[in-house]
């Protein structure tokens, strides 16, 4: 801490004409700004661009940024070529109302060409284009997008991907499973990024399994739902450990609903699913939600009964789109966005359903959208 001290003191008496304040002030001051500033002041000239590619100041936008966690849309457009990613805040409550509109903030745009998004960690957004077997990392709040080395692997049967964040070491490691013939589970491959020479390696299951494309990381861990043969349906939960770059597995000891959803609840795993018969959609006819939370390798179930309100909001089949961390509402998503965007809130501890409008996402209108939640803008530069 003395000599960053030392180091930014030294930096503002060598700049002093340019920035006549003491950096530490104007970290803070940078730090409260949106990230589309922050990209522009980069630029401006060679003093804050220093100052703002610091690891200091991205974890600091970051801890900022995770204070007001938001909703983020990606939208794939393939008469334009292009996926759009917008972002959204959520509401504030206000008592006796059961509907809002909040406005979109668009971010960026990345070209789409055969590209499938599978999900985003810690601000960043992973993908890969499966014809050339490149993954690719996007940074909705930058603009900017790095393309990964190709996959080792010969042929190309099946491929599950996942990025986890261990916020102990900070590094963004990537995972992926890929089958070169009818085998499960053939092949585990690491990247982590940040470092000079990006390179996949082997790492080593001893279980086999088929993975799935429902995940999630949490606090270091990559959670994603599998089962023990093609046939059966998920009846287990993977966990890969970041640090050590270990595999342990927790049985779930039933099937999965089609409509599970792995989530962050206070912290811990949790399954959330649908409580009507398996197969079922969620639609005006659902009756209750279930959530199953994994602790010291156990799992707690909490039932929610929907309210008679759930019928007179919900017109569309839904899917969850998670749970918001710190305030525990349940937020799903219409399956197809052929109508103005919106999605639905279900505050559990109320009981109540709102219905939330994004506006300005007219332009995207009957397009399929993958909404996220807890995205926090994150500055760092890839």
């Amino acid at each position: 801490m003395t000599s960053q001290r030392a180091a930014t003191r030294s930096m503002t008496s060598l700049h002093r004409n340019s920035l006549p304040i003491p950096d530490d002030l104007a970290v803070e001051i940078f730090s409260r700004l949106p990230s589309k500033a922050i990209a522009r002041c980069r630029c401006a000239c060679k003093l804050w661009s220093s100052m703002l590619v610091r690891e200091d100041f991205t974890d600091l936008f970051l801890t900022k940024s995770s204070a007001r966690p938001q909703l983020l849309f990606a939208c794939q457009d393939h008469n334009r070529n292009y996926i759009f990613f917008s972002s959204s805040p959520h509401p504030e409550e206000e008592e006796n109302s059961s509907s809002y509109v909040v406005a979109a903030n668009h971010l960026a745009r990345f070209p789409s060409s055969s590209y499938r998004l599978f999900g985003c960690t810690n601000g960043l957004c992973y993908g890969a284009r499966p014809r050339s077997r490149k993954p690719v990392i996007c940074n909705p709040s930058t603009g900017q997008s790095l393309t990964l080395p190709r996959l080792k692997s010969r042929k190309w049967f099946g491929v599950d991907n996942y990025l986890g964040y261990d916020p102990v070491s900070k590094e963004f490691k990537v995972l992926t499973l890929s089958m070169e013939s009818s085998k499960i589970s053939a092949k585990h491959q690491v990247l982590t990024l940040g470092t000079k020479k990006l390179s996949w390696r082997l790492v080593q299951c001893t279980t086999a399994h088929y993975s799935s494309n429902k995940w999630i990381s949490i606090s270091g861990v990559i959670y994603y739902a599998a089962s023990a043969n093609r046939s059966s349906a998920n009846s287990m939960v993977a966990c890969f450990d970041l640090r050590v770059e270990k595999f342990s597995f927790v049985n779930f000891g039933r099937a999965m609903h089609d409509s599970t959803t792995l989530v962050n609840y206070n912290g811990k795993l949790g399954l959330l699913m649908s409580g009507d018969a398996p197969g079922e959609n969620i639609s005006t006819t659902s009756k209750s939600f279930q959530l199953w939370v994994l602790q010291d390798a156990e799992w707690s179930k909490h039932v929610y009964i929907l309210p008679p309100s759930w019928k007179d909001v919900v017109t569309k089949t839904m899917c969850f789109a998670g749970i918001i961390v710190g305030t525990n509402e349940i937020v799903l998503a219409p399956s197809l966005q052929n109508v103005l965007c919106y999605v639905i809130y279900f505050n559990v501890e109320r009981n109540t359903i709102t219905k939330v409008g994004i506006q300005g996402m007219e332009a995207f209108q009957g397009k399929r959208f993958n909404t996220y939640l807890n995205y926090v803008e994150n500055v760092i530069l890839l």
